[in-house]
């Protein structure tokens, strides 16, 4: 498609070398000899950037780009000119311009800024798909080696990076590729965790990735002083791929000091993974050492009221004997209650804050069809929680916590996977309803499909009777139940979801910022 390009110059005739050199490069070039022609020609004829001079008589440049700028906001337009006045680039800038060159140019520079802001999403398509075919070969080769942790941390973040590089690419071929690549990752994963996971919880491996119950002691605890106060956001669900769609919100603030992957715990589920991870202990720990505080997969009432209590235990056995604040925010009403009395908890070496947002929008887009529709794809599921953090009391806090030179923490318990492959359960009515993990004693299901434990006191998991077995589905496969079966997995295919053994769920962030 020929690309057009409307150039205003009072001087035009000196204009004759560039145009030559960009007609034989494929462009074409609209010549006017002043700005009253430029906008003239502008609204009869469609171009698709403008190169502007400055200092032309009658109307300047900077007046021209403001009225072409009222007919057409979105037309890109380049300043140039003789003068490097600071206020006339500022201005220039101001107005939202997308280049500004200095005479005299060169047709290179000319050809560079038309590359840069027409063709840029042409050639990032091309060298992105080049450098991601060539970075194939290698993914493919690390994966058919006997991955560490500490190699398949840094295989998820590149192929996290890959996605998102590829995102924003108009190749979608490429990007089935990277999907199928990262699925065969995901089986890959699936097995190395079901061979090693006893031995981490044991500590018969030296090659063990930090998991929910030590996250804190490991990362958080030695941090912390009586002299200073540091505040921990635990955002649940947040998967590595939506930290870094945040982080750029926060890179005007803070700068990462540290960006680390733990390991959630089995299940990937509230329940499980955030008592461990604010108790430092695992789910029959808990159970036998604090029966109080925990409750069984068949006991009525919420399975995360006392939080606060675990954190209050564990800071304890630790010799922490500091005061801590533990808020949760379910709301919008109480966020910025929070916000507005967040000044209140700078007295305290730890301040925790637990925000279930991204819970909620993986839950909603299971149940509201907007929500599906905006929260379509992993792209848009990103997209809406950026959206959130940009407006969210979260974003706002940390505005104020940057200002006052505050490190925080920022974490989950476990992530969320697009479910995609049923596959068929069948056990009695006391059977939960997680579709990523399932417990019970009566269950019939295919057992080479799934992750087995036949006794979950070996994986440090209450054990309600002697019957009581749990399973774990892996890569993007889900358990449904053969009543209704059609109908169910069409509900909940393609919908996020947890408790299961996957990179996004078990592979989760733990971030270090500290304030610029």
């Amino acid at each position: 498609m020929e690309i057009k390009i409307l150039w205003a110059d009072d001087e035009v005739e000196l204009l004759k070398p560039h145009i030559l050199f960009l007609e034989s490069k494929g462009y074409r070039v609209l010549p006017v000899v002043s700005g009253n022609e430029a906008i003239e020609l502008f609204q009869k004829e469609f171009v698709d950037i403008i190169f502007l001079d400055e200092n032309m008589p009658g109307l300047s440049g900077i007046e021209t780009m403001k009225r072409i700028k009222a007919i057409n906001p979105h037309i890109p337009i380049v300043m140039i000119t003789k003068s490097e006045e600071e206020h006339i680039m500022e201005d220039a800038i101001g107005s939202n311009i997308a280049d500004y060159l200095i005479k005299p140019v060169n047709p290179n520079q000319i050809l560079l800024c038309l590359k840069k802001n027409i063709e840029n999403k042409k050639i990032v398509t091309e060298k992105s798909t080049i450098a991601y075919q060539q970075a194939f070969r290698d993914i493919a080769l690390r994966m058919s080696d006997r991955l560490s942790e500490n190699e398949w941390k840094e295989l998820y973040k590149e192929l996290i990076r890959w996605e998102l590089d590829l995102e924003k690419i108009e190749d979608s071929g490429v990007a089935d590729i990277l999907h199928n690549q990262k699925e065969e990752a995901n089986a890959i994963f699936s097995k190395y965790v079901i061979k090693n996971y006893k031995q981490w919880l044991t500590g018969e491996s030296a090659d063990k990735p930090i998991l929910s119950q030590t996250v804190l002691k490991d990362k958080l605890f030695p941090e912390l002083s009586e002299k200073h106060t540091t505040f921990l956001f635990v955002i649940d669900n947040l998967r590595f791929d939506q930290w870094k769609v945040l982080q750029p919100y926060i890179h005007d603030y803070y700068h990462v000091d540290s960006e680390d992957i733990c390991f959630s715990i089995l299940p990937t589920a509230t329940h499980y993974a955030r008592n461990a991870l604010f108790s430092g202990l695992m789910p029959s720990e808990i159970a036998k050492k604090y029966p109080q505080l925990w409750l069984n997969e068949g006991d009525e009432g919420g399975k995360n009221q006392f939080e606060q209590e675990l954190l209050a235990e564990y800071l304890k056995r630790y010799g922490k004997n500091i005061k801590f604040s533990y808020s949760k925010i379910l709301n919008i009403d109480f966020g910025k209650r929070l916000l507005d009395n967040i000044h209140q908890m700078l007295d305290n070496p730890l301040n925790v804050i637990v925000i279930n947002f991204v819970d909620m929008l993986s839950h909603a887009r299971t149940d509201v069809d907007l929500i599906r529709e905006l929260a379509d794809d992993e792209k848009s599921y990103r997209s809406v929680t950026a959206s959130w953090f940009e407006n969210s009391v979260m974003y706002e806090m940390i505005k104020f916590l940057a200002e006052k030179k505050i490190p925080i923490f920022i974490t989950t318990d476990h992530g969320t996977i697009k479910i995609d492959k049923p596959i068929k359960v069948v056990g009695d009515k006391n059977i939960n309803n997680n579709l990523r993990y399932k417990v019970g004693r009566n269950m019939n299901y295919p057992e080479k499909e799934v992750y087995e434990v036949k006794d979950p006191a070996e994986i440090f998991l209450p054990k309600e009777s002697l019957l009581h077995r749990y399973i774990f589905a892996i890569k993007s496969d889900f358990f449904a139940y053969p009543n209704n079966y059609n109908y169910y997995v069409n509900y909940y295919r393609n919908t996020f979801q947890h408790g299961g053994i996957s990179m996004e769920e078990m592979m989760i962030p733990f971030i270090k910022l500290v304030a610029k």
